[in-house]
């Protein structure tokens, strides 16, 4: 992070002073109702694209979760038709900058740290989260869905992560949460080739819990979540630290090389050709460089 004290870095990305969520600016929101906090991504139109602002909300809504005594589970949903299709590239702020290109690695690094902060803050709350997954789960939306503890899939979800074919790293460790949860194997075989996988397949790996009917799915999830709700909370809690501690022995550490290599592979000429082939819909020219 820079000495600027608006708590903003790389040519004013995001500020990360701001714990507000302006109205009109949500990228999320949280309703709570019998012990359930309801967090949903609430921009459709953009088939809930991700972005730095999201990340900053997203850290501001897991403070404001972690010590309401209303809740006991949080269910994370997503309005429309996906769940998130991924980066909004569309989104303001986007690339950090800096003054040579060992500057603008070290404040993408940093930049990446930072998210991976607020990421942690919600993954680690003591409160068990159900994601409730339909339609697109791409990139960082898979990534996200992983964070949960429980995930629920309607028929169709389509997850993948497809960074590599533009150039980049998987940068939130979803392919460390996959190797954890489906083994090395299928984590290097999703992240290389960014191949798609259907609810069903999503299942046998274990990446998901349960797959059900497109319209069976708020059901389902509101009821997992109510049933998590109505154990007892300390037991609840201390069930989800203890199995987070044996199965994340590692992610720490990982997840600094993750930022490194994340940034790294952002700033390169790689990435730029990456993000070029796709606007245009050719196949990329990577050298390597």
């Amino acid at each position: 992070m820079s000495d600027d004290p608006s708590g903003k870095w790389g040519c004013a990305v995001i500020d990360t002073l701001d714990h507000t969520v302006p109205e009109g600016e949500e990228r999320l929101t949280l309703r709570v109702e019998d012990g359930v906090g309801v967090l949903t991504l609430c921009r459709p139109e953009k088939l809930n694209g991700w972005s730095w602002e999201a990340s900053r909300q997203l850290g501001v809504f897991a403070d404001r979760i972690r010590f309401d005594e209303r809740i006991r589970v949080v269910l994370l949903r997503a309005e429309g038709r996906a769940f998130c299709a991924g980066i909004d590239v569309t989104a303001p702020g986007g690339a950090i900058t800096g003054r040579s290109a060992a500057e603008r690695t070290e404040n993408y690094a940093e930049g990446i740290r930072w998210v991976h902060e607020r990421f942690a803050a919600f993954a680690r709350l003591p409160q068990p989260i159900v994601a409730a997954v339909q339609g697109y789960c791409l990139g960082f939306g898979f990534e996200l869905a992983l964070m949960a503890d429980l995930r629920i899939a309607a028929e169709d979800a389509v997850f993948a992560l497809p960074e590599t074919g533009i150039g980049v790293a998987v940068d939130a460790g979803g392919d460390l949460r996959i190797a954890r949860e489906a083994g090395a194997g299928w984590a290097k075989y999703l992240a290389l080739t960014g191949r798609r996988i259907d609810a069903g397949t999503a299942a046998r790996l274990g990446l998901v819990q349960q797959v059900v009917p497109v319209a069976d799915l708020a059901h389902e999830a509101a009821g997992t979540a109510a049933a998590v709700a109505a154990a007892a909370p300390l037991a609840v809690r201390a069930v989800k630290r203890n199995v987070d501690a044996y199965a994340d022995q590692g992610l720490s550490a990982a997840l600094d090389r993750t930022a490194l290599a994340a940034a790294l592979t952002l700033t390169s000429e790689d990435a730029r050709e990456g993000y070029t082939a796709k606007a245009a819909r050719r196949p990329p020219r990577f050298e390597g460089r």
